[in-house]
């Protein structure tokens, strides 16, 4: 095998020229042939049983390029990068120049290489010091959504719906008087203003009585995710079965016996005021490091070349897609959904993923200025601390090389955030 590689007019960009010899691509014909010799029906042969020179003969050798080319170019690919010391970013764009049986296999691969990175100041960043503190209201807040929980639901007979009731009812939905799909449900639980159904609905269910049957008016939003109900009229038939009122408990020392390990309200209070400050600690730790890593690659400059950025956008989609499949959806249903398409999709998240890219390649910047290492003890010490919450062995982490090498890397990323930040000035 030989390789040239030129610059493109791009930069960060080259063009890798593999050449395979012919003796290697009519063997890796062969084997394709090995491996689908039993699909192949020759006259005179038992199915699968025709030897090679008889199948090439009826079906002509091009039968065999597509998959022989798709099983040797890509090793060659790879082999030509390692040879070349080519630090690809990007998939490949792959060009065939030569492929005939009895001549050299000969493509080209554009690829998108790793871009040097100017770093800027990175030490002495000036950020205003970012603080959150606990206050009264947000312990009351907290108490009363605990208090909420351990409310109890009292049925309400002698009066119409109030804003705050849970409602049971039956509705069905009309268009241009045709019920459509999705319109109808009996025995639903609404919370009045909640805000969860069609704005104007449930402000008209307000003031029914028992058992009373309603017509209301309402428009669907213009932007509703079902493009053929999106800014129409509808009416819906509403009938109300039953009113709830939450009844709030007393908020004293026995409510905090019943739903904490504490016997006072005060030590409840103390309990709610730490763990607050514990999560405030960490938002304002998280928001410290951000602002410093936004300062760092402002000052900093690369040409992110576009095969780098269109991968993220990939990897992005390959994320929410595996959030997606916890809930039985799929990224396309999501995006139809939402009434947009995949172009949609990389042309909203293509800044996104620049930044990513972008924080990426000055944090490896400057770990190598920097000299930021880590220790086999501390990849160590995080793979036992991984291994017991997840209730593995530590060997069977250790096992798996690329888990160690992320686990290295994230160390080593972490390290270099730590390092902004003590080296920042924060005022």
């Amino acid at each position: 095998m030989s390789v040239k590689v030129e610059k493109t007019k791009n930069n960060n960009e080259v063009k890798l020229e593999i050449t395979i010899e012919a003796e290697k691509f009519e063997n890796a014909m062969k084997d394709v042939f090995n491996k689908n010799a039993k699909y192949f029906s020759i006259p005179g042969f038992r199915k699968g049983k025709a030897p090679y020179h008889m199948v090439e003969k009826m079906y002509g050798a091009n039968i065999f390029y597509e998959d022989a080319f798709n099983e040797i170019a890509g090793p060659a690919y790879e082999e030509a990068l390692k040879s070349e010391k080519i630090e690809a970013v990007s998939k490949p764009e792959i060009d065939v120049k030569q492929i005939e049986k009895g001549k050299d296999l000969i493509f080209t691969a554009v690829v998108s290489t790793k871009p040097e990175v100017t770093l800027g100041k990175y030490k002495g960043i000036e950020i205003k010091k970012i603080e959150y503190n606990v206050s009264e209201e947000d312990i009351e807040k907290e108490l009363n959504q605990m208090a909420e929980k351990n409310a109890r639901l009292v049925s309400i007979e002698d009066r119409p719906v109030e804003s705050g009731d849970i409602t049971i009812i039956d509705f069905e939905g009309f268009v241009d008087g045709v019920a459509f799909e999705g319109g109808k449900a009996e025995n639903h639980e609404l919370t009045i203003g909640s805000n969860t159904f069609i704005p104007g609905f449930e402000d008209q269910i307000i003031g029914m009585k028992l058992d009373e049957e309603k017509e209301i008016k309402v428009t669907f939003p213009k932007e509703y995710f079902s493009a053929n109900l999106a800014g129409k009229d509808a009416t819906f038939k509403v009938k109300l079965h039953e009113i709830k009122k939450k009844e709030m408990p007393e908020i004293n020392d026995d409510l905090a016996k019943d739903i904490s390990e504490f016997d006072t309200i005060k030590e409840l209070k103390n309990s709610i005021k730490e763990k607050q400050e514990k999560q405030n600690e960490s938002r304002a730790k998280y928001e410290t490091e951000d602002e410093v890593i936004k300062a760092v690659c402002n000052e900093a400059k690369v040409d992110i070349p576009k095969g780098m950025i269109e991968l993220e956008i990939d990897n992005m989609a390959k994320d929410i897609e595996t959030r997606l499949s916890y809930q039985g959806m799929k990224l396309d249903q999501y995006l139809k959904m939402m009434n947009k398409t995949m172009d949609d999709f990389r042309s909203e998240n293509k800044e996104q993923a620049e930044n990513n890219v972008k924080t990426r390649l000055v944090l490896e910047a400057i770990e190598k200025e920097a000299k930021i290492e880590v220790t086999e003890e501390e990849i160590s010490n995080k793979i036992k601390e991984m291994a017991d919450s997840y209730g593995r062995k530590e060997e069977e982490v250790k096992d798996n090389p690329e888990l160690v090498k992320y686990v290295g890397e994230s160390l080593k990323s972490e390290k270099t955030i730590n390092f902004l930040v003590e080296n920042a000035k924060i005022k």
